[in-house]
């Protein structure tokens, strides 16, 4: 792990954008962009058109230093944002660190949970991260009822993965995710606080972990993930806020830091003339930046 890295994720005052929508929630993304399905005949086509979504967002002087991260999909790994590899462009370019989604989606229900399904070829994957000059990776889990052994299995499997990905120098961002509409939220975050801060005792302090957590129903009961040694930040997803409550709540979590992804692209528009684009997007950034840096 790059230690100038290590350090720029664990005191910059920054958020994390997530730009890792696949092929299941692309089709959304890029019509709430104003892109319709009669724009592309093929999965090619598609992907496409949502990289030069990305790209347009990501060269946007709006796109800067408040960014400290942003979480890709393989395929804009594999890309180029103006004529320099995707990874390549965000750190070199703009300071900000590239992370890579590499989990294959999730399992169907059971016990409340949806663990994620095997990854298949994850090490080969990984040494591509690498060599792409990837900082971190992400993968999601989703927790949708107060079941103790549901998360416990899914916190597991998001801990064992992550020490694989962790053994080629890469940052893992675990991401439990609790379901923001589920009655019981509070009682399932207090029992994920506790199977998360188990498997922590394990993460040595040299070779840290990121969690990606939905922001919680008790202000700052996260604190002691924010200040565990083997963690190196705790960032928060919007998980179906709108933007401006996502920010409100997040505000009153000392510590976290955003990862957002719909929040991040709301009100944009491929129809934007490039001034106004611009102005959109800095505002959006700008409101997220401050309720991440509480």
């Amino acid at each position: 792990m790059n230690e100038q890295q290590l350090e720029h994720m664990r005191s910059g005052q920054g958020f994390i954008a997530a730009l890792d929508q696949s092929g299941g929630s692309t089709p959304k993304a890029l019509g709430l962009y104003g892109v319709t399905p009669d724009a592309w005949s093929s999965e090619e086509e598609m992907f496409d058109l949502i990289h030069a979504m990305r790209a347009r967002m990501m060269m946007s002087p709006a796109f800067d230093h408040r960014v400290l991260g942003a979480i890709l999909f393989e395929m804009t790994m594999d890309r180029s944002v103006d004529g320099v590899p995707t990874a390549t462009f965000l750190w070199e370019r703009k300071g900000i660190l590239p992370f890579l989604k590499v989990d294959q989606g999730l399992a169907d229900r059971a016990d409340g949970v949806q663990i994620l399904k095997d990854i298949p070829g994850l090490d080969a994957l990984l040494t591509r991260a690498v060599d792409a000059g990837i900082f971190g990776t992400k993968m999601r889990s989703v927790i949708a009822a107060a079941s103790a052994s549901g998360i416990g299995a899914v916190v597991s499997q998001q801990f064992e993965i992550g020490a694989r990905i962790r053994s080629f120098g890469l940052v893992p961002i675990i991401e439990p995710e609790v379901d923001i509409t589920i009655p019981d939220k509070e009682a399932a975050e207090r029992i994920l606080l506790d199977a998360i801060l188990s498997e922590l005792d394990s993460v040595p302090v040299e070779s840290p972990v990121m969690l990606k957590l939905s922001i919680p129903s008790e202000d700052d009961l996260y604190r002691p993930l924010v200040e565990h040694p083997s963690v190196l930040r705790v960032v928060a997803l919007s998980g179906g806020y709108p933007r401006t409550e996502a920010n409100e709540r997040l505000s009153r979590q000392h510590g976290m830091i955003a990862s957002f992804s719909r929040a991040l692209a709301e009100g944009l528009s491929v129809d934007m003339s490039e001034a106004e684009f611009d102005r959109v997007l800095d505002e959006t950034v700008s409101g997220i930046h401050a309720a991440s840096i509480t």
